[in-house]
């Protein structure tokens, strides 16, 4: 019995990890994507609104999707 809870809480925060590792991967992207629109701005110049604007809607999207979220579980037992 004592070992079935350890596995099962062994499994829990090996899930915990995953995912907040998974959330922090997504969050690094976005920022990668960031950088990489500021560098098109800075090179386009005035025409990066029509050069760049496909690296912003990329960023703008992942923004909305990619947000470090923590990982909380509320035993209900």
């Amino acid at each position: 019995m004592a070992s079935d809870n350890a596995v099962q809480l062994l499994a829990r925060v090996q899930a915990q990890e995953e995912h907040v590792r998974e959330s922090w991967v997504r969050a690094m992207e976005a920022k990668i994507v960031r950088e990489e629109l500021t560098k098109c701005q800075r090179m386009e110049g005035v025409n990066h609104y029509e050069n760049c604007k496909w690296l912003s809607e990329k960023y703008v999207e992942m923004l909305r999707e990619n947000k470090v979220k923590g990982y909380k579980q509320i035993d209900t037992v």
